[in-house]
């Protein structure tokens, strides 16, 4: 007699994507003022409709939207790019579509502009915006023009930040007091993938030099001068500076970034994780005792989802070693499960605050809820998607 089969099924994790990616945009989606052809994330679910003008205006949340978005749509480019492959049915907008709808809401909203005064914050739209048009290229619906006046606007941006002040790198505002981490990566991968690969290295040359820590092998936060004219350094870490330093790592490519690479993984993997409390029994990644940390609300509940939608790439970048591999790999999956298994299941999945907890105890009934947690959640799953 044939013993029975116990080995679990394989986890969709493209349906859970799917899934995650439907909560967000039936939540927080809607047109700016009822205008046909835009869209925009509310900050908080519930809301009424006026709160994208009324509430503080999250670019930067906005840009990560249009990010997540890019990844579904490459995922229905992948299943033939049909209606019946939309994350949301064939009687609706596909995922570019609606990432091209968002760009316009983003432009109106920010007085038809898409300079603002952060340039980490243009970074991330740029970036955004890159992955669009390539998405636009492939389905054969290339975004005209548009995207074209982003990027030469927001390069302009760029340069004017990334001066000699401070031995190099990009400022973080238009202050021009402070260059640091979350400017200067996003712009280093920005630059390397438009090819200038010698101004994004000079930039990942200035962090290395500037902003990584020795002895525990990530990057802290940035720099400032202060009256006597020295530069001190904020040491903060966080665990989304250090995706997009890995991205542009990865781009630039060369034995020198890609051994840092390795050492920011494992680092990562060392530093920035916490027990898997919401992980259960039976579930993909119950040999793994952690999962990566997460940085609450606000701004703070993007982090850990920009760090994986980077870690994704590492995964799966033959060039670094298995075990480096197989380690941010494993750091995406079982963040993924345990954002999964600790969901609330009401009106379609809301996900808690941290990983490590159970949406039922960060999001109760009747809280309200961040976009930005929610954005972070998806990112995770669709990074976990990626690697199948």
């Amino acid at each position: 007699m044939t013993p029975p089969d116990t080995t679990p099924p394989a986890v969709d994790w493209p349906a859970r994507a799917n899934e995650a990616a439907r909560a967000v945009t039936s939540r927080f989606g809607q047109r700016l003022l009822f205008l046909p052809g835009t869209h925009l994330g509310s900050v908080l679910w519930p809301s009424n409709r006026l709160t994208n003008l009324v509430s503080p205006w999250h670019y930067w949340w906005q840009a990560h939207y249009v990010d997540c978005l890019v990844d579904t749509g490459r995922r229905e480019l992948g299943n033939g790019a049909t209606p019946a492959a939309r994350f949301n049915g064939p009687g609706n907008p596909s995922a570019g579509k609606l990432a091209s709808r968002l760009v316009t809401g983003m432009r109106m909203r920010n007085l038809f502009t898409f300079v603002n005064n952060y340039y980490d914050d243009m970074a991330w739209l740029a970036l955004a915006t890159l992955r669009l048009q390539s998405l636009a290229e492939e389905t054969r619906k290339p975004g005209r023009r548009r995207n074209a006046r982003i990027h030469k606007t927001l390069t302009l941006q760029f340069e004017s930040a990334s001066t000699d002040d401070l031995g190099g790198g990009t400022f973080w505002s238009k202050k021009r007091d402070f260059k640091n981490t979350p400017a200067t990566a996003p712009v280093a991968l920005y630059y390397a993938r438009t090819s200038q690969q010698a101004k994004a290295q000079r930039l990942v040359d200035w962090l290395n030099t500037v902003l990584f820590d020795q002895a525990q092998g990530l990057y802290v936060d940035g720099a400032r001068l202060n009256a006597a004219g020295e530069i001190t350094v904020e040491n903060t870490i966080y665990t989304y500076n250090q995706g997009p330093v890995l991205g542009a790592l990865l781009e630039i490519g060369g034995e020198e970034n890609l051994a840092r690479a390795a050492t920011v993984i494992g680092a990562v993997d060392r530093h920035l994780t916490v027990p898997a409390h919401a992980v259960v029994p039976g579930s993909e990644p119950d040999t793994r005792t952690s999962i990566l940390r997460c940085d609450g609300t606000g701004d703070g509940g993007l982090f850990t989802g920009i760090l994986c939608r980077y870690l994704a790439l590492a995964a799966l970048d033959a060039r670094l070693p298995e075990e480096v591999r197989s380690t941010a790999a494993e750091l995406i999956t079982a963040t993924a499960e345990a954002f999964w298994v600790g969901r609330r299941t009401d009106g379609g999945p809301l996900f808690s605050v941290h990983a490590a907890q159970p949406a039922a105890g960060t999001y109760p009934a009747g809280a309200a809820v961040e976009l930005s947690t929610q954005l972070q959640a998806w990112m995770v799953l669709e990074a976990a998607a990626s690697l199948k």
